[in-house]
């Protein structure tokens, strides 16, 4: 196939684009390099241009004819969320109604969404199922809310297929060194702790410490980049005309912060200063994944996702590949 990968120089499009390589796809980038990296695009052509900008998109689906579309293309700080969310209403939900208005234009029939466990907000009940209500409680989760919702509404009405992710904690780096987790600036707990064990910054900061949770800190449920990547490539077979279907990819196991920050010690030999701050707003003391959903239908079981393995690959890859000139600086 001839995938349309929206936001594929990103941190999980650029794995995903390398593992729709592996299965023998054909990985088109489109980014607007806002966040992403060139460098990141190695496994098929980049077209530069913003998700909302229509006559560019429609440009690419001319020139590229793909067969379906992957969907990374978004913004995703929680923070800058609830500050500018007109901003995030406009990039995350009008770059969807974008990418349908042109992908029936080109005659485009299936769709890959990148959404978020973001959409449920505070968990009614753990572990989290697809069926738990969404209700999110800030601008991000809910633009990722109406993506959904949209996307299932334009499936009854023109007949295209859509899958939604629901992605837990994104972690992790390729194992053979070619990507790597770089954000600017950096908000995942793992690579910010590394960053402090490496000497990059002075220590961590643990927002709350008396959570009812067995030693005070949230707990989170970690996924390998790789293993997200590979749901995607599965999720393009699911893709089935007039059908919308939502999955959890996590791994049904919970991390604490302290437990993450004692695993990066250890691995990494090094000394990592954790500071105690005060809670932040909405911070939900648990969040992990019921993936069944995924196992049962797309065959999707994470490989790579122990703990020690997401941070041995992180590790790697900031100590080791960025080091052999493999991150050029970023496009702008």
């Amino acid at each position: 196939m001839r995938v349309l990968v929206a936001g594929g120089a990103g941190y999980i499009g650029s794995h995903t684009c390398k593992a729709l390589a592996r299965a023998g796809h054909l990985p088109i980038v489109y980014d607007n390099l806002q966040t992403g990296h060139a460098w990141a695009v190695k496994w098929g052509p980049l077209e530069q241009g913003d998700l909302n900008d229509a006559e560019t998109l429609g440009e690419a689906m001319r020139r590229h004819r793909p067969d379906a579309v992957i969907n990374f293309a978004a913004l995703a700080y929680v923070g800058d969320s609830v500050r500018e969310p007109t901003l995030y209403y406009r990039t995350n939900v009008g770059g969807v109604i974008t990418l349908l208005t042109a992908m029936r234009a080109h005659g485009v029939g299936a769709i890959v969404f990148s959404s978020s466990c973001a959409t449920y907000g505070v968990p009614e009940r753990l572990p989290i199922v697809e069926s738990n209500s969404q209700a999110p409680i800030n601008p991000y989760g809910r633009s990722k809310r109406m993506g959904e919702e949209i996307l299932r509404d334009a499936c009854a009405a023109h007949g295209i297929g859509a899958v939604a992710l629901r992605y837990f904690n994104a972690a992790g780096a390729d194992s053979e060194g070619e990507l790597g987790e770089e954000h600017d600036p950096e908000t995942h707990l793992i690579p910010l702790v590394l960053q402090a064990a490496a000497g990059m910054r002075r220590s961590i900061s643990v927002f709350g410490t008396d959570y009812e949770t067995p030693d005070g800190t949230c707990i989170r449920d970690y996924v390998h980049v790789s293993d997200l990547a590979s749901a995607h490539v599965a999720a393009l077979s699911a893709c089935r005309g007039g059908h919308y279907s939502a999955f959890n990819l996590g791994t049904g196991r919970g991390v604490s912060i302290n437990q993450v920050i004692s695993r990066c010690r250890a691995i990494t030999g090094r000394a990592i200063v954790a500071d105690a701050e005060a809670r932040r707003p909405g911070d939900p003391p648990v969040l992990i994944a019921d993936a069944s959903l995924a196992n049962a239908t797309l065959n999707w079981r994470p490989c790579h996702s122990d703990l020690d393995s997401i941070i041995h690959s992180a590790w790697g890859w900031m100590t080791e590949h960025r080091k052999r000139g493999m991150v050029l600086p970023k496009s702008r």
